[in-house]
Protein backbone atom coordinates (compact mmCIF):
# COMPACT_ATOMS: atom_id res chain seq x y z
CA UNK A 1 0.00 0.00 0.00
CA UNK A 2 3.17 2.08 1.06
CA UNK A 3 4.80 1.59 -2.62
CA UNK A 4 1.57 2.29 -4.40
CA UNK A 5 0.89 5.65 -2.66
CA UNK A 6 4.81 6.55 -3.09
CA UNK A 7 4.52 5.58 -6.86
CA UNK A 8 1.04 7.56 -7.35
CA UNK A 9 2.63 10.86 -5.64
CA UNK A 10 5.79 10.52 -8.33
CA UNK A 11 3.79 9.88 -11.07
CA UNK A 12 1.16 13.23 -10.45
CA UNK A 13 4.58 15.44 -9.86
CA UNK A 14 5.96 14.36 -13.03
CA UNK A 15 2.40 15.39 -14.29
CA UNK A 16 2.61 18.35 -12.41
CA UNK A 17 5.90 19.52 -13.65
CA UNK A 18 5.13 18.40 -17.00
CA UNK A 19 2.09 21.38 -17.61
CA UNK A 20 3.49 23.88 -15.24
CA UNK A 21 4.64 26.57 -17.37
CA UNK A 22 7.74 28.51 -16.24
CA UNK A 23 7.10 31.24 -14.27
CA UNK A 24 8.53 35.07 -14.61
CA UNK A 25 10.92 36.69 -12.52
CA UNK A 26 10.34 39.56 -10.22
CA UNK A 27 10.70 43.14 -11.74
CA UNK A 28 13.10 45.77 -10.61
CA UNK A 29 10.32 48.19 -9.23
CA UNK A 30 11.53 49.49 -5.67
CA UNK A 31 10.57 48.05 -2.50
CA UNK A 32 9.92 51.82 -1.01
CA UNK A 33 6.70 53.87 -0.80
CA UNK A 34 5.34 54.93 -3.81
CA UNK A 35 6.42 58.71 -5.02
CA UNK A 36 4.47 62.03 -4.26
CA UNK A 37 3.87 60.68 -0.84
CA UNK A 38 0.65 58.50 -1.21
CA UNK A 39 -0.44 55.86 1.72
CA UNK A 40 -2.28 52.74 0.51
CA UNK A 41 -4.80 51.80 2.86
CA UNK A 42 -5.41 47.95 3.11
CA UNK A 43 -6.91 45.26 5.75
CA UNK A 44 -5.15 42.45 7.15
CA UNK A 45 -6.40 39.21 7.94
CA UNK A 46 -4.09 37.33 10.96
CA UNK A 47 -4.00 33.24 10.27
CA UNK A 48 -6.12 32.62 13.37
CA UNK A 49 -6.65 35.05 16.15
CA UNK A 50 -3.83 37.16 17.62
CA UNK A 51 -0.93 33.93 18.75
CA UNK A 52 2.79 34.08 18.31
CA UNK A 53 2.93 32.85 14.91
CA UNK A 54 0.81 35.78 13.78
CA UNK A 55 2.91 38.55 16.01
CA UNK A 56 4.97 39.58 12.80
CA UNK A 57 2.37 41.88 11.27
CA UNK A 58 2.08 44.19 14.41
CA UNK A 59 5.65 44.19 14.61
CA UNK A 60 6.11 45.28 11.02
CA UNK A 61 3.25 47.96 12.04
CA UNK A 62 4.89 49.22 14.98
CA UNK A 63 8.81 49.42 13.87
CA UNK A 64 7.29 51.44 10.83
CA UNK A 65 8.25 48.89 8.08
CA UNK A 66 4.84 49.51 6.38
CA UNK A 67 4.42 52.74 7.03
CA UNK A 68 8.02 52.88 5.71
CA UNK A 69 6.95 51.19 2.41
CA UNK A 70 3.55 53.48 2.10
CA UNK A 71 1.00 51.34 3.40
CA UNK A 72 -1.20 51.75 6.11
CA UNK A 73 -2.51 48.39 7.35
CA UNK A 74 -5.60 47.50 9.63
CA UNK A 75 -4.87 44.28 11.13
CA UNK A 76 -8.05 42.15 11.68
CA UNK A 77 -8.39 39.12 13.68
CA UNK A 78 -8.55 35.99 11.61
CA UNK A 79 -10.31 33.21 12.28
CA UNK A 80 -9.00 29.93 9.78
CA UNK A 81 -9.01 29.68 6.09
CA UNK A 82 -12.63 29.55 5.02
CA UNK A 83 -12.95 33.04 6.83
CA UNK A 84 -9.64 34.24 5.55
CA UNK A 85 -10.58 32.79 2.01
CA UNK A 86 -13.83 34.21 1.88
CA UNK A 87 -12.70 37.80 2.86
CA UNK A 88 -10.21 37.89 0.35
CA UNK A 89 -12.99 36.84 -2.56
CA UNK A 90 -15.34 39.30 -0.93
CA UNK A 91 -12.80 42.46 -0.63
CA UNK A 92 -12.99 42.81 2.90
CA UNK A 93 -9.20 42.11 3.07
CA UNK A 94 -6.25 43.02 0.52
CA UNK A 95 -4.12 40.30 2.55
CA UNK A 96 -4.53 37.20 4.58
CA UNK A 97 -2.62 34.90 6.32
CA UNK A 98 -3.57 31.10 6.30
CA UNK A 99 -2.37 27.38 6.28
CA UNK A 100 -1.55 26.88 2.40
CA UNK A 101 -1.45 23.33 2.67
CA UNK A 102 -5.48 23.83 3.51
CA UNK A 103 -5.59 26.46 0.92
CA UNK A 104 -4.77 24.41 -1.62
CA UNK A 105 -6.81 21.71 -0.75
CA UNK A 106 -10.30 23.58 -0.99
CA UNK A 107 -8.63 25.09 -4.55
CA UNK A 108 -8.06 21.74 -5.52
CA UNK A 109 -11.62 20.97 -4.46
CA UNK A 110 -12.99 23.64 -6.10
CA UNK A 111 -14.30 25.40 -2.79
CA UNK A 112 -11.78 28.67 -3.34
CA UNK A 113 -9.78 29.14 -6.45
CA UNK A 114 -9.37 33.11 -6.02
CA UNK A 115 -6.44 33.98 -4.38
CA UNK A 116 -2.64 33.52 -4.92
CA UNK A 117 0.19 33.13 -2.28
CA UNK A 118 2.61 35.84 -2.78
CA UNK A 119 5.06 34.72 0.59
CA UNK A 120 5.61 31.68 2.31
CA UNK A 121 5.83 32.41 6.11
CA UNK A 122 6.79 29.00 7.39
CA UNK A 123 8.68 26.33 4.62
CA UNK A 124 7.72 23.50 6.24
CA UNK A 125 3.86 22.14 7.42
CA UNK A 126 3.22 23.11 11.14
CA UNK A 127 0.97 20.46 11.59
CA UNK A 128 2.07 17.64 14.25
CA UNK A 129 1.01 14.68 16.09
CA UNK A 130 1.83 15.78 20.11
CA UNK A 131 1.48 13.38 23.32
CA UNK A 132 1.87 13.98 27.15
CA UNK A 133 4.97 11.60 27.24
CA UNK A 134 2.77 9.39 29.89
CA UNK A 135 1.45 7.65 27.10
CA UNK A 136 4.35 6.18 25.27
CA UNK A 137 3.97 7.36 21.78
CA UNK A 138 7.09 8.41 21.11
CA UNK A 139 7.26 7.10 17.27
CA UNK A 140 4.52 6.86 14.71
CA UNK A 141 4.28 3.20 15.16
CA UNK A 142 3.42 3.48 18.63
CA UNK A 143 0.13 4.98 17.24
CA UNK A 144 -1.23 1.99 16.33
CA UNK A 145 -4.53 1.33 18.18
CA UNK A 146 -4.56 4.69 19.50
CA UNK A 147 -7.31 7.36 19.47
CA UNK A 148 -6.25 10.78 18.08
CA UNK A 149 -8.47 13.89 18.39
CA UNK A 150 -8.26 16.65 15.75
CA UNK A 151 -9.74 19.78 14.92
CA UNK A 152 -13.00 18.46 12.79
CA UNK A 153 -12.35 18.46 9.29
CA UNK A 154 -9.14 20.58 9.30
CA UNK A 155 -5.94 20.39 7.46
CA UNK A 156 -4.69 18.42 10.29
CA UNK A 157 -7.16 16.09 10.00
CA UNK A 158 -7.19 15.58 6.35
CA UNK A 159 -3.18 15.30 6.17
CA UNK A 160 -3.41 12.36 9.22
CA UNK A 161 -3.88 9.35 6.33
CA UNK A 162 -1.10 10.45 4.55
CA UNK A 163 1.34 11.33 7.16
CA UNK A 164 0.31 7.44 8.41
CA UNK A 165 1.25 6.16 4.93
CA UNK A 166 4.42 7.47 4.15
CA UNK A 167 5.36 6.81 8.18
CA UNK A 168 4.56 3.19 7.77
CA UNK A 169 0.87 2.63 9.69
CA UNK A 170 -2.13 1.75 8.29
CA UNK A 171 -4.72 4.48 8.76
CA UNK A 172 -7.00 2.57 9.51
CA UNK A 173 -5.37 1.13 12.76
CA UNK A 174 -5.70 4.87 14.31
CA UNK A 175 -9.18 6.31 15.52
CA UNK A 176 -9.50 9.83 14.47
CA UNK A 177 -11.88 11.67 16.75
CA UNK A 178 -13.01 15.55 14.97
CA UNK A 179 -13.44 18.01 17.71
CA UNK A 180 -13.45 21.25 18.37
CA UNK A 181 -10.29 23.09 17.71
CA UNK A 182 -10.68 24.28 21.33
CA UNK A 183 -11.31 21.40 23.14
CA UNK A 184 -7.99 19.52 22.00
CA UNK A 185 -5.46 20.71 24.74
CA UNK A 186 -8.28 19.88 27.37
CA UNK A 187 -8.91 16.14 25.67
CA UNK A 188 -5.21 15.51 25.93
CA UNK A 189 -4.98 16.89 29.17
CA UNK A 190 -7.26 14.74 31.17
CA UNK A 191 -6.25 11.51 29.01
CA UNK A 192 -9.58 11.29 27.28
CA UNK A 193 -7.73 10.38 23.79
CA UNK A 194 -4.12 9.75 23.19
CA UNK A 195 -2.62 12.09 21.03
CA UNK A 196 -3.66 14.65 19.15
CA UNK A 197 -2.91 16.39 15.52
CA UNK A 198 -3.14 19.86 15.79
CA UNK A 199 0.05 22.68 15.14
CA UNK A 200 2.78 22.09 16.86
CA UNK A 201 3.12 25.97 17.95
CA UNK A 202 0.79 24.74 20.78
CA UNK A 203 3.23 22.72 22.51
CA UNK A 204 4.07 25.48 25.18
CA UNK A 205 -0.16 25.37 25.43
CA UNK A 206 -0.36 21.85 26.03
CA UNK A 207 2.70 21.52 28.41
CA UNK A 208 0.70 24.32 30.66
CA UNK A 209 -2.66 22.48 29.95
CA UNK A 210 -1.04 18.77 30.78
CA UNK A 211 1.71 19.85 33.20
CA UNK A 212 3.13 17.28 31.57
CA UNK A 213 6.10 16.64 29.09
CA UNK A 214 5.41 16.79 25.47
CA UNK A 215 6.59 14.50 22.93
CA UNK A 216 5.87 16.12 19.41
CA UNK A 217 6.19 14.06 16.08
CA UNK A 218 6.32 16.64 13.34
CA UNK A 219 4.40 15.78 9.82
CA UNK A 220 7.10 17.40 7.95
CA UNK A 221 9.59 14.38 8.73
CA UNK A 222 7.32 12.54 5.85
CA UNK A 223 5.46 15.81 4.24
CA UNK A 224 8.49 17.83 3.75
CA UNK A 225 7.58 19.40 1.02
CA UNK A 226 4.25 20.99 2.23
CA UNK A 227 4.30 24.71 3.51
CA UNK A 228 2.99 26.06 6.65
CA UNK A 229 0.95 29.43 6.69
CA UNK A 230 1.52 31.84 4.00
CA UNK A 231 0.56 35.37 2.79
CA UNK A 232 -2.01 35.41 0.16
CA UNK A 233 -3.82 38.06 -2.06
CA UNK A 234 -6.33 37.89 -4.98
CA UNK A 235 -5.47 37.79 -8.64
CA UNK A 236 -7.16 41.39 -9.30
CA UNK A 237 -5.47 43.02 -6.85
CA UNK A 238 -2.32 41.57 -8.09
CA UNK A 239 -2.70 42.51 -11.74
CA UNK A 240 -4.16 45.70 -10.59
CA UNK A 241 -1.28 46.91 -8.30
CA UNK A 242 1.47 44.77 -8.02
CA UNK A 243 3.61 47.50 -6.58
CA UNK A 244 1.83 47.33 -3.46
CA UNK A 245 1.76 43.73 -3.52
CA UNK A 246 5.78 43.73 -3.85
CA UNK A 247 5.97 46.55 -1.17
CA UNK A 248 3.67 45.00 1.43
CA UNK A 249 5.52 41.83 1.09
CA UNK A 250 9.15 43.13 1.72
CA UNK A 251 7.66 45.00 4.61
CA UNK A 252 5.85 41.89 6.17
CA UNK A 253 9.30 39.73 5.67
CA UNK A 254 11.23 42.40 6.90
CA UNK A 255 8.25 41.89 10.28
CA UNK A 256 8.89 38.05 10.28
CA UNK A 257 12.67 38.52 10.07
CA UNK A 258 12.74 40.66 13.43
CA UNK A 259 10.36 38.51 15.05
CA UNK A 260 12.38 35.94 15.37
CA UNK A 261 15.26 37.46 15.84
CA UNK A 262 13.66 39.12 19.09
CA UNK A 263 10.58 37.17 20.05
CA UNK A 264 10.42 39.06 23.56
CA UNK A 265 9.87 42.15 21.80
CA UNK A 266 7.56 41.03 19.19
CA UNK A 267 5.48 39.11 21.97
CA UNK A 268 5.41 42.67 23.94
CA UNK A 269 4.64 44.84 20.93
CA UNK A 270 1.23 42.28 20.13
CA UNK A 271 0.33 42.39 23.72
CA UNK A 272 -0.04 45.79 23.52
CA UNK A 273 -2.14 45.89 20.47
CA UNK A 274 -4.03 42.62 21.42
CA UNK A 275 -3.76 42.60 25.24
CA UNK A 276 -5.68 38.77 25.80
CA UNK A 277 -2.53 37.42 23.75
CA UNK A 278 -0.32 36.11 26.45
CA UNK A 279 3.34 37.23 26.05
CA UNK A 280 5.05 33.65 27.68
CA UNK A 281 2.46 31.48 25.20
CA UNK A 282 3.75 34.13 22.14
CA UNK A 283 7.38 33.81 22.62
CA UNK A 284 7.29 29.95 22.80
CA UNK A 285 5.28 29.89 19.53
CA UNK A 286 7.98 32.69 17.99
CA UNK A 287 10.82 29.95 19.12
CA UNK A 288 9.18 26.87 18.01
CA UNK A 289 8.13 28.14 14.54
CA UNK A 290 12.17 30.10 13.77
CA UNK A 291 13.50 26.66 12.45
CA UNK A 292 10.20 26.68 10.17
CA UNK A 293 11.01 30.27 8.91
CA UNK A 294 14.20 29.17 7.05
CA UNK A 295 13.97 28.54 3.08
CA UNK A 296 15.81 25.75 2.21
CA UNK A 297 19.30 25.95 0.17
CA UNK A 298 19.96 29.50 1.50
CA UNK A 299 16.92 30.98 -0.01
CA UNK A 300 15.44 34.05 0.81
CA UNK A 301 12.86 34.42 3.76
CA UNK A 302 9.16 34.04 2.39
CA UNK A 303 10.35 32.37 -1.04
CA UNK A 304 8.25 29.49 -2.31
CA UNK A 305 9.56 26.67 -4.91
CA UNK A 306 7.87 26.14 -8.16
CA UNK A 307 8.91 22.34 -7.94
CA UNK A 308 7.96 22.02 -4.29
CA UNK A 309 4.66 23.11 -4.90
CA UNK A 310 4.33 20.76 -7.58
CA UNK A 311 5.48 17.94 -5.36
CA UNK A 312 2.62 19.23 -2.72
CA UNK A 313 -0.34 19.57 -4.78
CA UNK A 314 0.73 15.51 -5.98
CA UNK A 315 0.93 14.32 -2.44
CA UNK A 316 -2.35 15.58 -2.01
CA UNK A 317 -4.20 14.69 -4.94
CA UNK A 318 -2.30 10.90 -4.20
CA UNK A 319 -3.80 11.07 -0.84
CA UNK A 320 -7.19 11.47 -2.13
CA UNK A 321 -7.75 14.84 -0.80
CA UNK A 322 -8.51 16.54 -3.85
CA UNK A 323 -8.22 15.56 -8.02
CA UNK A 324 -5.48 16.20 -10.03
CA UNK A 325 -5.40 18.96 -12.25
CA UNK A 326 -4.29 21.62 -9.90
CA UNK A 327 -0.51 23.75 -11.17
CA UNK A 328 1.45 25.59 -9.31
CA UNK A 329 0.61 28.77 -10.62
CA UNK A 330 -3.26 28.35 -9.41
CA UNK A 331 -2.36 29.01 -5.93
CA UNK A 332 1.37 30.93 -5.81
CA UNK A 333 2.60 34.38 -7.85
CA UNK A 334 6.08 33.40 -8.01
CA UNK A 335 6.54 36.83 -9.34
CA UNK A 336 6.34 38.31 -6.06
CA UNK A 337 7.77 35.28 -3.47
CA UNK A 338 11.17 36.87 -2.52
CA UNK A 339 13.86 35.55 -4.26
CA UNK A 340 17.23 34.50 -2.62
Amino acid sequence: MIRRFRVLSAALVAVALAVTSGCSSGDDKSDSAPSGGKTDKVTYFTAFGAVGRDSFVWLAKEKGFFKDAGIDVDIQLGAGNVQNLTAIKSDQAQFAALDFTGAVIQAGTGAFKDWRAVAAVHQQTLVAIMSTKDTGINSPTDLTGKTIAAGDKSVSQLLFPAYAKLAGIDPKSVTIQGVKTTALNGLMATRKVDALSTFLLSKKALETASKKEVTVLPYSTYLSDLYGNAIIAKPTLISSNPDLVKRFVSASMKGLQYTVEHPDEAAAIMNKAQPSAAVPAAVGEINAMKPYTTAPAGGALGSMDEQRVAKSIAVLSGAGLMPSGLKPEDVVDFSFTPKA
